[in-house]
Protein backbone atom coordinates (compact mmCIF):
# COMPACT_ATOMS: atom_id res chain seq x y z
CA UNK A 1 0.00 0.00 0.00
CA UNK A 2 2.30 2.52 0.89
CA UNK A 3 4.80 1.36 -2.71
CA UNK A 4 1.58 1.89 -4.74
CA UNK A 5 1.35 5.78 -2.81
CA UNK A 6 4.96 6.58 -3.21
CA UNK A 7 4.34 5.20 -6.73
CA UNK A 8 1.56 7.64 -7.62
CA UNK A 9 3.90 10.70 -6.18
CA UNK A 10 6.99 9.97 -7.80
CA UNK A 11 4.91 9.90 -11.16
CA UNK A 12 4.02 13.67 -10.44
CA UNK A 13 7.52 14.80 -11.43
CA UNK A 14 7.95 12.89 -14.87
CA UNK A 15 6.71 16.54 -16.53
CA UNK A 16 8.86 18.40 -14.41
CA UNK A 17 12.04 18.49 -16.72
CA UNK A 18 9.97 18.73 -19.73
CA UNK A 19 8.76 21.99 -18.16
CA UNK A 20 11.54 23.72 -16.59
CA UNK A 21 12.99 22.84 -20.17
CA UNK A 22 10.71 24.90 -21.67
CA UNK A 23 11.00 28.07 -19.89
CA UNK A 24 14.83 27.94 -19.95
CA UNK A 25 14.70 27.56 -24.08
CA UNK A 26 11.48 30.35 -23.43
CA UNK A 27 14.44 32.25 -21.61
CA UNK A 28 17.18 32.03 -24.43
CA UNK A 29 14.85 33.15 -27.02
CA UNK A 30 13.91 36.26 -25.59
CA UNK A 31 17.53 36.87 -24.46
CA UNK A 32 18.66 36.06 -27.95
CA UNK A 33 15.50 38.40 -29.64
CA UNK A 34 17.15 41.30 -27.36
CA UNK A 35 20.32 41.36 -28.83
CA UNK A 36 19.39 41.01 -32.06
CA UNK A 37 16.97 44.12 -31.89
CA UNK A 38 19.90 45.62 -30.08
CA UNK A 39 22.04 44.91 -33.07
CA UNK A 40 20.06 45.33 -35.83
CA UNK A 41 19.59 49.17 -35.13
CA UNK A 42 23.34 49.46 -35.70
CA UNK A 43 23.56 47.20 -38.62
CA UNK A 44 20.17 49.45 -40.20
CA UNK A 45 23.09 52.14 -39.47
CA UNK A 46 25.87 50.95 -41.38
CA UNK A 47 23.85 49.93 -44.12
CA UNK A 48 22.10 53.53 -44.26
CA UNK A 49 25.38 55.44 -44.05
CA UNK A 50 26.95 52.82 -47.26
CA UNK A 51 23.95 53.72 -48.89
CA UNK A 52 24.05 57.43 -48.53
CA UNK A 53 27.61 57.26 -49.62
CA UNK A 54 27.18 55.36 -52.05
CA UNK A 55 24.57 57.07 -54.16
CA UNK A 56 25.94 60.63 -53.47
CA UNK A 57 29.11 59.80 -55.13
CA UNK A 58 30.42 62.93 -57.46
CA UNK A 59 30.38 60.82 -60.91
CA UNK A 60 26.84 59.93 -60.74
CA UNK A 61 25.65 63.61 -60.56
CA UNK A 62 24.66 65.61 -63.17
CA UNK A 63 25.06 69.31 -63.18
CA UNK A 64 21.40 69.39 -61.88
CA UNK A 65 22.34 67.81 -58.74
CA UNK A 66 20.15 64.51 -59.87
CA UNK A 67 21.86 60.80 -60.73
CA UNK A 68 22.06 60.43 -63.98
CA UNK A 69 20.51 57.38 -65.93
CA UNK A 70 22.47 54.71 -67.13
Amino acid sequence: MVRSIAKLFGREDLGQDLAEYCLLTALLLLVGLGIFIHLSGGIQAIWGNANTTLSATPAQQTSSGQPSLP
